[in-house]
């Protein structure tokens, strides 16, 4: 790649500090996760865990969808999507039952955590 492209790249992302690459690096990252939705008309307990004895920590709305960082194993849940133990974890310390999320799947659709 000679100077000239090099420039017109720069130009492009901004003043080219790191700041600026840092944010929209950020941006791109937030706008390429997939979110799968929560089934339609349920208000979703958010975990501590992977387990209904956990704390709840938040309750989502109706209509959310919700992104999927890792999965576990955890306890059996029956819900609208059927039967599973597999635990979606949705942020630190953030789980939801995966038998309450669409995600086309019976298995995992994320690494292990």
């Amino acid at each position: 790649m000679g100077s000239d492209e090099a420039t017109a790249v720069s130009d492009v992302a901004g003043s080219g500090t790191p700041e600026t690459t840092d944010a929209a690096a950020e941006a791109v990252t937030t706008m390429s996760v997939k979110r799968y939705p929560v089934a339609p008309g349920v208000q979703l307990n958010v975990r501590s865990g992977p387990g209904t004895n956990y704390e709840i920590v938040k309750i989502l709305p109706l209509g959310a969808s919700v992104p999927i960082n890792c999965q576990r194993r955890g306890e059996w849940v029956t819900g609208p999507y059927g039967t599973s133990n597999i635990w979606d974890n949705i942020a630190n310390g953030q789980y939801v039952s995966d038998a309450y999320v669409h995600t086309g799947s019976d298995g995992y659709v994320a690494v292990p955590c």
